[in-house]
């Protein structure tokens, strides 16, 4: 058992609620325990410039932390031109165009905005997860008013944190965990099992191959998990592999 009383391969409660926002296209507050994420989805009518006439469009992220997010307060102009920051959005775009057809889409473009209210690790993950639902919500409404032809999604993507702690592989992990955790990964994955993105540090001692496959099979039991939750609002819109 952990410090907060769940298994290694538990995930913590999980919570996701839609249509938060009254003027967003799409929108979503995800939670991974007490970490929340404020997810929107902007839609613009062209494409940046780099991908005009090519006849594809474009999902980009991003991300940010609130001030009071976390225990400490964090200065605006700080979070938003930090290293972190810029690399995070950059993974939550990436992941989230693993989920479009960028040719049905069209000379479009969807922005994901990911804002933490607040932190206790995973704000990455959460943030991916969330996002989805905010993109899904979007490109739903899109195709409704005929903006977009038809729905362009092709897959579900979720992601998790894994990491190793004296020979046990935790999964979701919070603030404390991740603080001392002896090696952190994240993954990205598709409803399909396809892995979007892995990252991985060993902070202490490295890991073996046989470990990093447990991870990856403990991450994938995540991710299922959370595709499930992620489908009670996006059924409706499309649906997961196999259903």
């Amino acid at each position: 058992m952990r410090a907060d009383g769940r298994l290694f391969d538990q995930l913590r409660e999980i919570k996701i609620t839609p249509h938060v926002s009254e003027y967003a296209e799409g929108s979503a507050i995800v939670e991974f325990g007490k970490t929340k994420v404020l997810c929107t989805a902007t839609y613009e009518p062209k494409a940046p410039q780099w991908l005009v006439g090519t006849g594809a469009g474009w999902v980009t992220a991003e991300y940010g932390m609130l001030p009071r997010s976390t225990h400490t307060r964090i200065k605006r102009d700080k979070a938003m031109n930090s290293g972190r920051t810029q690399e995070i959005s950059r993974l939550i775009g990436r992941s989230l165009r693993a989920a479009v057809d960028l040719k049905l889409l069209g000379e479009k473009q969807i922005i994901v905005d990911c804002d933490v209210l607040n932190a206790d690790g995973g704000t990455r993950t959460a943030s991916v997860t969330g996002g989805f639902v905010a993109l899904a919500l979007a490109l739903k409404k899109l195709a409704d008013v005929s903006e977009i032809k038809t729905n362009p999604l092709v897959n579900y993507v979720s992601a998790i944190s894994v990491g190793l702690h004296e020979g046990n592989i935790l999964l979701d992990l919070n603030y404390d965990e991740d603080s001392a955790i002896g090696t952190d990964m994240n993954f990205v994955m598709t409803d399909k099992g396809q892995f979007v993105e892995v990252q991985g540090t060993a902070e202490h001692l490295p890991f073996t191959r046989d470990q990093l496959f447990k991870m990856m099979d403990t991450a994938e039991k995540g991710c299922k998990e959370l595709f499930i939750h992620q489908a009670a609002i996006v059924g409706a819109i499309y649906q997961i592999a196999g259903k």
